[in-house]
């Protein structure tokens, strides 16, 4: 049995907001990503975390520094979510439409979403806790209802309108603390957050990202899910849904155990593309990193 560890990766990894660095014993202060810096404003505090497609070179916009962890992750008094919930919001006519591939990509994301929680795979991130209580086995789909909302998104759909529809969505079904709203998107469209792209923008940088936003007294957690159309956001042989799944993946367990996203370096980015991602009983996983094995694991 694995050794309960009480970390979280609340993971002020890198400090970007005048708070000490707070790095494993192993890692290296002066160590920075040459291919895999984060693209952050040295105005900004906060930033979205992406999931970077294969093989793209990520830059520092104003030399802003992002260090890489060489051992463990290290806790810094974060909380977790112990007992999390993923909410889909299918924005697009076709996820509904019988006749379309989508009906299906989409009903398979569900099912992906409804075993995940229970799975050895999600049971790697129960090693973590927080201040609040430690991450545990759960049905990730026993929040509120997922939405199919019909209408067309925009081709580009901007952080902005990411959130616009977010809130649509709560003005019907309401809030719920622990749940991620991960919006699905067909592939007519992309996201984009600043310059940056996914598959299908004229800038790819990312396959997926996920963030927050203050809504009255709530901080609404969110990821957007765009459609894996091009080679740097898939693996070979895998379908559409496999490719998602990898990112819904990810984009789940880094917010589970890091719901403040503060992190710059996460236990899916320590293993993002490599190992290889795999599949397992149909579903498509990438490695986790795993403090008390010290490697990435499945």
């Amino acid at each position: 049995m694995r050794e309960k560890i009480l970390l979280a990766v609340a993971l002020l990894l890198v400090s970007f907001a005048g708070q000490p660095l707070a790095l494993s014993a192993a890692s290296s202060p002066h160590e920075s990503l040459s291919a895999e810096t984060i693209e952050q404003s040295s105005s900004e505090s906060s930033h979205p975390h992406f999931l970077p497609a294969r093989g793209i070179k990520r830059r520092p916009v104003r030399g802003e520094p992002v260090y890489k962890v060489l051992g463990n992750l290290t806790y810094n008094g974060g909380p977790v979510i112990p007992s999390a919930h993923v909410v889909y919001i299918f924005w697009g006519p076709s996820f509904n439409n019988a006749g379309s591939p989508d009906y299906s990509y989409a009903r398979e994301l569900q099912s992906f979403r409804n075993q995940f929680g229970t799975t050895p795979e999600y049971n790697t991130i129960t090693q973590y806790s927080g201040f609040n209580g430690t991450i545990a086995l759960t049905n990730l789909a026993a929040g509120t209802a997922d939405w199919f909302d019909t209408s067309t998104p925009p081709t580009n759909v901007t952080d902005a309108i990411a959130q616009s529809e977010v809130n649509t969505y709560l003005a019907t079904y309401g809030f719920d603390a622990s749940a991620i709203y991960e919006i699905v998107l067909p592939s007519t469209s992309y996201s984009s957050y600043g310059t940056q792209t996914s598959c299908g923008g004229p800038n790819l940088f990312f396959c997926a990202y996920h963030y927050f936003f203050n809504s009255g007294a709530n901080t609404v957690k969110y990821s957007l899910q765009p459609y894996p159309s091009c080679g740097s956001c898939q693996t070979g042989g895998w379908t559409a849904a496999q490719n998602q799944e990898h990112f819904v993946e990810a984009e789940t367990v880094d917010f589970v155990t890091d719901p403040n996203a503060t992190g710059c370096v996460t236990i899916a980015d320590k293993c993002a593309w490599s190992p290889t991602p795999f599949l397992l009983n149909g579903f498509g996983y990438q490695y986790l990193w795993l403090n008390a094995a010290g490697a990435c694991v499945r």
